[in-house]
């Protein structure tokens, strides 16, 4: 593969938006003798990314869907059930709906590559995305690379990482039976898991800033009338504490600033997510928040060939559907771009 070494930070393991510069190695926009240049490559799975393969696939664009390695089709693979995406009006599980969409999208045409993305270079008329082993090529690029958990940064959440902090209920309830727990945060994501811990823990106790959930009226419901699940108003965490494993949580409260313990076997944090976007500062504009700008409303960024969509861009609305409409745009976009292109694409 032909890489070239400019400053800058663009490797997506690093999502730290924040970083200054470094040397790194993007992949050469030269395209070596029998290599494909292909009309579009999509970066990221999920609904927004598999809905942007769906309509790339039957415009006939023969879509490279680069899904990655750990969570091809995006947050969706950790959620449950899934009650407000039209179409199902029992519900589906978030796993299989994912799974649904990327059959959808191959059954058109499209190919997915469960492979991670560790550097880009999307200057010139052909850009260059690669992976650890392959550099591919295309007149187009659509960025659906989503977001990840936020964390506490607190002392402890880092060293009991995987020994009693998780960010991922559906993953890891399972192994808390019987145990005292606790969700950190106040939104629709928060009730989720605490709802969901409750089919193994002795008792899920949820720790809000506030002193009321900013949770949907649905959701807050939910667990405001499940007698395993209690609150802790007012509070924000401070220390994650323990010996071997979690064994309690140390609480400041945000009222006068007052301190105490509690014991808990676990700790599931649930106070939002960041943009997965690290890789991609000096390429594209992003906000003070590392999201994504697009010139409104659609889904073309600071760079020509290049779009946007799903939670990489969305501050807002953050919801399985608004992620596949923008998909859908992103896709739309980026058929006109090509056609635009005349003979060249």
């Amino acid at each position: 593969m032909s890489f070239v070494t400019i400053p800058g930070l663009v490797t997506a393991e690093n999502t730290d938006i924040t970083a200054e510069t470094a040397e790194v190695q993007i992949p050469s926009t030269e395209v070596p003798e029998g290599a494909t240049v292909h009309d579009v490559v999509i970066v990221g799975s999920g609904p927004a990314g598999y809905t942007a393969a769906v309509y790339t696939a039957r415009a006939g664009l023969a879509p490279i869907v680069l899904a990655g390695q750990l969570t091809p089709g995006g947050a969706l693979m950790t959620t449950t059930e899934v009650e407000n995406f039209p179409g199902f009006p029992e519900g589906i599980q978030g796993p299989e709906l994912m799974d649904n969409m990327r059959e959808q999208a191959e059954k058109f045409g499209a190919d997915i590559r469960y492979e991670d993305v560790v550097a880009v270079n999307l200057e010139g008329d052909v850009k260059a995305v690669a992976t650890e082993d392959e550099v591919f090529y295309a007149r187009a690029v659509i960025l659906a690379t989503g977001s990840e958990y936020r964390h506490m940064n607190v002392p402890g959440e880092e060293e009991f990482s995987g020994r009693g902090v998780s960010y991922c209920a559906t993953c890891d309830g399972f192994f808390f039976k019987d145990r005292r727990l606790a969700v950190i945060g106040g939104g629709d994501s928060a009730m989720e898991e605490a709802t969901f811990l409750t089919n193994f823990a002795s008792e899920v106790v949820v720790v809000h800033r506030r002193d009321a959930l900013r949770a949907s009226r649905v959701m807050a419901e939910r667990a405001l009338n499940n007698p395993k699940i209690t609150f802790e108003w007012n509070a924000t965490v401070s220390e994650v504490l323990g010996d071997e494993a979690v064994t309690g949580l140390r609480l400041a409260s945000t009222v006068d600033g007052s301190e105490r313990n509690i014991a808990v076997d676990g700790v599931f944090v649930a106070i939002g997510h960041l943009p997965r976007t690290g890789f991609l500062r000096d390429q594209v504009a992003l906000d003070e928040a590392g999201y994504i700008t697009v010139d409104e409303p659609s889904t073309r960024t600071s760079v020509a060939g290049v779009f946007a969509c799903g939670d990489a861009v969305d501050h807002t609305y953050r919801q399985a559907i608004t992620a596949a409409g923008s998909g859908c745009r992103a896709a739309l976009d980026a058929e006109r771009w090509l056609a635009s292109l005349g003979d060249q694409a």
